[in-house]
């Protein structure tokens, strides 16, 4: 009869336990969910923002753009956009600026830094200014606007 009791016991231990590693598997997976989501909209805006930047500085500069270090040096960015390429919200930026006085443009792309950073790749560039998206390689122009 003792014997039985310790197997029950033992039994609802290993059930609860079980029950328990479910839920910390199940939260682990929604909060890197969750992470992932936050990265992506925060490198949105932040794409939305280099845009706003660059037109500024297109009209305020002889109609040309500029590099991320030269929007920080003009106090446009923040420092956390020192340097190119840059990572941000997990999330590696690379500004190409063309330099050309008679077709001034840029190009911004957004790369995940790994699978746990985010899953979609982004594209902006100064001709649109409409945001593109990859959900499966590096974006460019010819990808589907992103509509979030």
């Amino acid at each position: 009869m003792r014997k039985k009791i310790i197997i029950g016991i033992a039994v609802a231990v290993l059930i609860v336990v079980a029950a328990f590693g479910v839920l910390v598997g199940a939260a682990v997976y929604g909060w890197k969910a969750a992470q992932r989501a936050g990265n992506e909209a925060a490198t949105t805006q932040n794409l939305k923002t280099i845009a706003a930047v660059e037109n500024q500085y297109f009209n305020m500069h002889n109609r040309t753009f500029a590099t991320f270090d030269q929007l920080v040096k003009e106090q446009m960015l923040t420092s956390k956009f020192a340097g190119n390429p840059v990572i941000v919200d997990d999330y590696v930026l690379i500004l190409n600026v063309n330099t050309d006085r008679a077709k001034p443009s840029y190009v911004i792309t957004a790369d995940p830094q790994s699978d746990s950073s985010g899953r979609i790749h982004f594209y902006l560039d100064s001709r649109s200014e409409i945001i593109r998206a990859n959900p499966d390689r590096h974006a460019s122009a010819d990808d589907s606007p992103f509509d979030k």
